[in-house]
């Protein structure tokens, strides 16, 4: 089932602010164009060959866009769809201090400035609750990528247990997963609000000139469903997940003023972005070779970012002059993301323990119906079961006399029987064979070399070559290979050595 082609949803949220840059930002009046115009710059003189104006083109501008407007632009059918089996990526990216935490995550201390993940939970199990034909199952997992090191935020939940190994990241023909990274299900949304909480206290964040309350990591909230119809009784079922991802913010160290450990991660971050802005170019080029294992965020979103997934971005910029730079940064990242090409369609498994008792029910189901006919037609009841011992050694009792001659018919019963019934036949064959073999190389062996009548007797019947050795392999009842008499053989071959003999002589003179 294919939901077709389309490519990575695009959309750009703007901070606000007071100082909105009106002469350099302008926004389409559908809502859908970012123009950037810069004024040129005198002092570089009249031949200038720098850009100064820049287009964008998105599929979605929130200006002053309250959070409940945010989530129903963006959000709302990433997640309905995830519900019926696609796969769903809502990523946010941007300058330090955009405004991307507050919007996947929000405020905790208003309900009504709660960001894209508590709201997305809510409509899992509003949407689960209206489900009168599926029962579907939710897990939730938070990794944190700092400094290039993974990390469980949820880790400190009881239940977890601690790992001695460092997790990494596994590619399986399924997807990719975190080996390691705890799964945690949700029986609702309260419970599921408790573990976003809980990670929430545990991401490392810092404190520079652009933001206070810095987020110094990548955070992949994800939430992972499994949906099993209660009408259908087949084995199969559908698998899907929503990563909802919060990148770091990249950081113009002039501007953050950062030092020390903040310097430290900003590097690692920005690193990171780079790679992942690298991964973003050639995927939009179709090239064959996509750099997902340079980096470990790369490597963790390799099937979130189009392909299998219905991907989307949120791209925060500033509306100041003074982040211009920024924000023409984040709008040619978000050009380059809108170019991937993606096509979902729905992931669906088997449940082997599901599909055992399917087959068990559908030969139950034959053998009675199996049993119905025998009746009907008045034929003895067949024997669906392995055969016991006794059964075989009757089998083989009756094969015999049959081959004797005590026995003029062997009855039928079913295929079961009629197999072992062949089999038995080949078995007594066999071993016939052997002994007959066994009885024929035993007379021959001590028959005297200088004896040529018993020789060429040995030879007719096929138990000794032209060298007065043992030969013949068994084949069927009886052995299957004719040679010529000894006399005449070995009087050819001796001709033969001689005249060969004589050739080589003649060749060396």
């Amino acid at each position: 089932m294919s939901a077709g082609s389309s490519d990575v949803r695009v959309f750009v949220r703007i901070r606000p602010t007071p100082h909105f840059a009106q002469e350099i930002i302008r926004l389409g009046e559908d809502n859908k164009l970012v123009d950037v115009h810069l004024r040129k710059d005198e002092k570089l003189g009249v031949v200038n060959n720098k850009r100064y104006d820049w287009s964008f083109k998105v599929d979605g501008i929130l200006h002053n866009a309250t959070q409940a407007a945010v989530y129903d632009t963006v959000a709302k059918s990433v997640v309905s769809r995830a519900l019926q089996g696609y796969n769903g990526t809502i990523m946010c990216y941007g300058q330090t201090g955009a405004g991307k935490t507050h919007t996947i995550t929000g405020a905790t201390e208003n309900y009504k400035n709660r960001g894209i993940i508590p709201r997305a939970l809510q409509q899992v199990f509003k949407e689960i609750a209206e489900q009168t034909d599926c029962a579907v199952t939710v897990r939730i997992s938070y990794l944190e990528i700092y400094n290039e090191t993974l990390l469980d935020l949820l880790s400190s939940m009881p239940h977890v247990p601690a790992s001695d190994t460092q997790m990494t990241i596994v590619d399986d023909p399924q997807g990719v997963f975190v080996k390691g990274l705890s799964l945690h299900q949700a029986a609702d949304e309260e419970h599921a609000l408790n573990l976003l909480f809980e990670g929430e206290t545990n991401r490392i964040i810092g404190s520079h000139t652009l933001n206070k309350n810095s987020s110094r990591s990548h955070c992949i909230f994800t939430i992972h469903l499994e949906s099993h119809s209660r009408t259908l009784s087949n084995a199969k079922y559908t698998v899907a997940k929503i990563n909802l991802v919060d990148l770091a913010g990249s950081e113009r160290v002039g501007k953050t003023g950062s030092a020390g450990q903040v310097l430290k991660e900003a590097t690692y971050i920005n690193k990171s972005l780079s790679f992942l802005e690298q991964t973003v170019i050639a995927l939009a080029d179709h090239r064959d070779h996509i750099p997902f294992r340079q980096s470990k965020l790369t490597h963790a979103l390799k099937d979130s970012i189009g392909g299998n997934c219905n991907t989307v971005l949120v791209a925060n910029i500033y509306g100041e002059a003074v982040q211009i730079d920024e924000t023409l940064s984040t709008l040619r990242f978000a050009s380059r993301m809108k170019c991937i090409p993606a096509e979902s369609i729905v992931v669906e498994r088997y449940d082997p323990v599901r599909v055992s008792k399917n087959l068990q029910r559908e030969i139950d189901h034959l053998r009675r119906e199996l049993a119905l006919h025998d009746t009907l037609t008045k034929r003895p009841p067949a024997i669906y079961e392995p055969f016991t011992d006794n059964q075989i050694a009757e089998i083989n009792s009756q094969v015999r006399r049959y081959l004797d001659g005590n026995l003029d018919d062997i009855d039928i019963i079913n295929l079961r029987q009629i197999q072992e019934v062949f089999f038995q036949f080949k078995m007594i064959l066999n071993r016939q064979e052997q002994e007959v073999e066994a009885r024929l190389r035993e007379k021959y062996t001590l028959i005297d070399k200088n004896d040529y009548t018993a020789i060429s007797a040995a030879q007719k019947a096929g138990v000794l070559d032209p060298d007065g050795q043992l030969v013949g392999e068994v084949d069927g009842s009886s052995f299957g290979i004719g040679v010529a008499p000894f006399s005449s053989k070995s009087n050819q071959s001796l001709s033969a050595r001689k005249s060969k003999g004589r050739k080589s002589k003649d060749l060396s003179r």
